[in-house]
């Protein structure tokens, strides 16, 4: 709003402030901008400007300019300013049934702005009133006999955004598309940003999100956004949603755009040239690959000595006849496909090369006769002196077994011949069949296996008891892919280990997902000091390795700062990855953040599927042998019965969530192995760690509920962590950050870490602050780490209450709970426990 005030005097006297009003009462914080501009020698201007950037609707009533001084003051005009928005309903009818001939009123309150506001009752569809009754004026009474009433209102009950319009491209190139469209009215809700997506044309939407090439969400102002990383001459749909702090518009119908034209990739092949008379006629094949857009033709370039360049359009047509001037004269050529927008690359320059006949001469020597009679000779001369060397060798062998035919005529041998190495090249099946594997996993591995002569192995990554993963190469038609090879120490190995790590190979094949690890393929390789091939199977390569480690460097400041935001997607791109597989009936059975893998993208993928398990008959799996298993990520039902389901691998889902919360540290430090089924037993559970959000934990809280049943499926787990995504403010550097708000000395951290939730999902993680444990130390290194003042006073208060002492190999010492836990950073095996059944089979507890 603008506001001018002309008056006279000299330019040593200072200017009167403009001081703005609103509803007459002036604004003490508004964004006012004043100027004064000499107009003569004693006569000037002064100039003011009220910004407001986002009017509001406090913002609404009437404005005045006015210059105050002590004598008197100057008022301008007013002006107002009017907000108008769509009508919305605060007070809605409800349905009623009442008895007849009983009066009922019914209410309904609608504002604006603008006000005031105006309401049409309706009756089965029959209006009941005109907007000049004074019943039509909010908050409006209807009041009626008793009938069974319905109430439909002409107006919407609640505020909606109108849906997008006008969405076109704004420009367009071979590889981008700049679009724009118009937001709908927001009416007092403005909009705060819009959502994009994109797919190919033609392409069903229903087949899931990930079908889409581009999903982002952009701030507007303005109102557009550029896709970029297309295809030349392809179709794309569009389409675009809006948001506001009341939630989405509905999206604007898909509409179809297509990037420009690009010149063709490669130039044309098979470029020959045959000589036919006075003519020559040169020929060639389309270019291969992608052409990016229409093929309008081909152009041929060629020049002979008695004439320039010439360039000739052929149109489609893949031969051209050149007509030479001069006979059997040099032809030098080349060509390229074009398209509408431009020539591609052209073919290398290549000559014919004609000799002219010369004048007719008596026969001479010929030298080419010569050269075969030479070549001839030589030959001859080579076959005599190799014959002689062979019949030389033989004879001194000759002599050399007579010389012991004594010793042969008396049975004893002298000389062994015995071959370095043999090669033999057998089929994969015959290869597989050495092994000694079911015939079932050699069927499921027949379409996977993969020449070992295409694989080069490099650098070895990690090293383990039974096996390594080294970096490799894998050689394809057209191009090499970096590649991770999974092999194992076949000597070390027996062979129910060896059909185990190709059954993990057999599982992986069956996987398509984003967020799971695929298979690549499998062969075999055959070492001389090994009695049979050795399986190697192929993944595809992750740039920053497994997610528990990279968690870790990142706490200790070796990696990249990693924000709340990139921790929830980790959590994200798990649950995604597990949906997938709890959809086709997988079990994992060992979800954890060590076996899922971080790609150069940073998506994460879920790995290691060697307790993975098919279910095909109901919904649960009894494991059936005493094996090796993480406890602390299986779920407590499992830990008594050995029973696993897909709501198992939930539980071990909510611990990996607490590892990446946590940055990589172990859960339930301090408690041991064989402490664990009691300790859950008892309701405990892992802590709130203190930098959590307490939407993120009370997901992971809901993990660990003690019936199955009432715990979340992974597809709900994931939609609620897109939407606590979504919900996320913008990325910070942790330079800007000013401080952080700590938790209060007092609150209990415990063995298991964290804090207590803020009203906590279940009383489940009730426990008092003042019990002693009593553990009992069996091994050594096997300590709870915690500050040094901490240490002294629990290890005095510990002697204090000791009546004899201690036992080398067994103490019992009372640890108080205020001595907080500190994760060692060192990244530690994987800690395991063999499930046992008791002979009597009543009970089923773990032991270490």
């Amino acid at each position: 709003m603008h506001c001018s005030l002309k008056g006279t005097g000299g330019e040593e006297e200072d200017p009167p402030d403009v001081v703005w009003l609103r509803d007459g009462v002036p604004l003490q914080y508004a964004d006012t901008n004043q100027f004064q501009v000499h107009t003569g020698s004693n006569s000037w201007t002064i100039m003011s400007m009220l910004s407001i950037e986002k009017v509001q609707l406090p913002d609404m009533g009437s404005y005045q300019c006015a210059v105050l001084s002590e004598s008197h003051q100057t008022m301008s005009e007013e002006g107002s300013i009017q907000l108008e928005g769509l009508p919305h309903f605060s007070v809605e009818p409800q349905h009623m049934s009442i008895v007849a001939n009983i009066s009922l009123s019914l209410s309904c309150v609608a504002h604006g702005p603008p006000e005031p506001v105006r309401v049409i009752w309706l009756q089965d569809g029959a209006q009941l009133n005109s907007l000049k009754d004074p019943v039509a004026l909010s908050p409006s009474t209807l009041n009626l006999t008793g009938i069974i009433f319905h109430s439909l209102l002409a107006q919407q009950s609640r505020p909606h955004m109108y849906t997008p319009q006008n969405l076109r491209a704004q420009e367009t190139t071979p590889t981008s598309l700049r679009i724009s469209w118009q937001p709908g009215f927001g009416g007092d809700y403005p909009i705060i940003r819009c959502s994009v997506q994109a797919k190919h044309s033609g392409e069903s939407f229903t087949e899931g999100p990930d079908r889409l090439i581009h999903n982002q969400n952009v701030n507007i102002p303005p109102a557009s956004h550029l896709i970029g990383d297309l295809e030349p001459h392809s179709l794309y749909a569009v389409r675009v949603a809006c948001h506001s702090s009341q939630g989405p518009s509905d999206w604007s119908p898909w509409v179809e755009l297509r990037t420009k034209e690009g010149v063709p990739e490669n130039s044309p092949v098979n470029v020959s040239a045959v000589l036919n008379g006075t003519e020559v006629l040169v020929m060639w094949e389309g270019p291969p690959g992608k052409l990016n857009g229409e093929l309008q033709g081909y152009v041929v370039e060629y020049s002979t000595p008695a004439a320039q360049q010439h360039v000739v359009d052929t149109g489609l047509d893949t031969e051209l006849s050149i007509n030479l001037s001069v006979p059997l004269s040099n032809v030098s050529f080349r060509v390229c496909a074009y398209t509408g927008a431009g020539p591609g690359p052209w073919t290398p320059t290549q000559t014919l090369t004609l000799i002219a006949p010369g004048p007719s001469s008596p026969p001479a020597f010929s030298w080419h006769w010569w050269y075969v009679v030479m070549a001839i000779a030589g030959a001859v001369s080579i076959a005599v002196l190799f014959a002689v060397y062979v019949a030389k060798l033989r004879r001194k062998e000759t002599r050399f077994g007579e010389a012991f035919e004594p010793m042969m005529e008396s049975g004893e041998l002298v000389v062994r011949y015995r071959a370095r190495r043999t090669y033999s090249r057998r089929t994969t099946e015959a290869t597989l069949n050495s092994l000694g594997i079911s015939d079932e996993l050699k069927q499921k591995l027949q379409d996977v296996m993969v020449d070992r002569h295409k694989l080069t192995l490099g650098k070895t990554l990690g090293e383990g008891e039974f096996g390594s993963v080294m970096e490799g190469l894998l050689t394809q038609e057209e191009s090499a892919l970096k590649v991770a090879v999974k092999t194992m120490k076949i000597a070390i190995c027996t062979r129910s280990e060896m059909e185990d790590f190709l059954r993990e190979a057999a599982c992986m094949k069956e996987f398509d997902h984003r967020n799971v690890m695929r298979l690549l393929g499998v062969c075999l390789q055959t070492v001389e000091s090994e009695g049979y091939p050795s399986p190697v199977v192929i993944l595809p390569y992750m740039k920053h390795g497994d997610l528990h480690s990279y968690l870790l460097y990142s706490r200790l400041g070796d990696s990249p700062y990693l924000p709340s935001q990139m921790l929830v997607k980790f959590m994200t791109d798990i649950a995604r990855g597990m949906e997938y597989l709890s959809n086709k009936n997988f079990i994992h059975r060992d979800l954890a953040a060590r076996n899922c893998m971080l790609n150069e993208n940073m998506n994460v993928c879920v790995a290691d599927f060697g307790l993975s398990k098919k279910i095909y008959n109901g919904d649960y799996y009894r494991q059936g042998r005493i094996s090796k298993m993480p406890v602390k990520w299986i779920a407590i039902e499992s830990l008594a019965d050995r029973v696993y389901t897909t709501k198992s691998d939930v539980w071990s889902f909510g611990v990996t969530m607490w590892e990446i919360a946590t940055r990589g540290q172990t859960p339930y430090p301090g408690v041991e192995n064989s402490e664990i089924y009691d300790y859950l037993r008892q309701g405990n559970r892992l802590k709130q760690p203190p930098d959590c959000l307490d939407s993120i934990y009370a997901l992971m809280f809901s993990c660990w509920l003690l019936s199955p049943k009432d715990r979340p499926s992974f597809e709900a787990l994931r939609c609620e962590l897109e939407k606590a995504l979504e919900d996320l403010p913008d990325t910070q550097d942790p330079d800007e950050i000013l401080y952080v708000n700590m938790d209060e000395s007092s609150m209990e951290l415990g063995a298991v870490g964290g804090r207590d939730p803020i009203g906590g999902p279940s009383p489940l993680c009730l426990k008092a602050l003042d019990s002693v444990t009593t553990v009992e130390v069996h091994h050594p290194n096997r300590y709870v780490l915690c500050p040094q003042h901490e240490t002294n006073r629990a290890l005095s208060d510990s002697l204090e209450s000791l009546d004899m002492p201690v036992s080398s190999s067994t103490a019992t010492l009372p640890l108080q709970p205020s001595c907080h836990s500190t994760p060692n950073p060192t990244p530690a095996p994987t800690p395991t426990v063999e499930l046992l059944e008791d002979r009597e089979g009543s009970r089923k507890m773990p032991w270490q």
